[in-house]
């Protein structure tokens, strides 16, 4: 049974009306999908928060648009980058029946044992593209990295799940994540001698006439 959030369709468009809007404390957003037209509405920024809470960042929410409900799941939303509060958030419109196509976190866990040992940790992505009906959409995909060595490198075909209930979209060769070896900083003998010999350039030198 998917988690009811509450919402008001919205009239309003001016800068004012969405000011006036997270004044009160809620959030302007958007539902929009293949078989429904663009609705503008607004929904209260407490009860997203603990909705999300409750189903997760790709969770299945039935949105009630006042007495119509719709199932949707949050696709992006916009953040002010001072106050860290979602200023917008976008719903897709789900059937539970069909596949969509997602990004899912990917989050690396475990003390890796090459950065025990000196390495460097490089992860080049920190999401995946997935393909799943909605209510299997995994909330984060985890990669163990507890045992990857200095030099080692891991790729999607390492995490391919047998028997999945969703399709990752990438390449199997695409890296995941992989250590680098520590960085060797070259010792420099401050009170080194200069080579016996000429210096390196004489010209201009003054010299006493013989």
């Amino acid at each position: 049974m998917s988690t009811v959030l509450q919402a008001k369709e919205r009239k309003e468009f001016r800068h004012s009306a969405l000011k006036a809007i997270r004044k009160n404390g809620d959030i302007p957003a958007i539902i929009y999908g293949a078989k429904v037209d663009n609705k503008p509405v607004s929904i209260s920024s407490a009860d997203l928060t603990k909705t999300i809470r409750q189903v997760g960042r790709n969770g299945v929410i039935s949105l009630d648009v006042d007495g119509s409900k719709q199932d949707v799941v949050l696709t992006e939303y916009q953040e002010d980058s001072i106050k860290k509060e979602i200023i917008h958030v976008d719903f897709l419109a789900v059937d539970k029946s069909s596949k969509i196509n997602v990004d899912v976190r990917l989050v690396l866990v475990g003390d890796a044992a090459g950065v025990k040992d000196g390495g460097v940790m490089q992860q080049p992505l920190h999401q995946l593209a997935v393909t799943s009906t909605p209510d299997n959409i995994p909330p984060q995909i985890e990669v163990d990295v507890t045992n990857l060595q200095v030099g080692e490198t891991l790729t999607i075909a390492d995490i391919l799940y047998q028997g999945s209930s969703f399709t990752i979209n990438h390449e199997n060769d695409e890296v995941i994540a992989s250590i680098l070896p520590p960085k060797v900083e070259e010792e420099i003998n401050a009170g080194e001698q200069q080579a016996p010999g000429h210096p390196d350039n004489e010209e201009g030198r003054e010299t006493t006439p013989e």
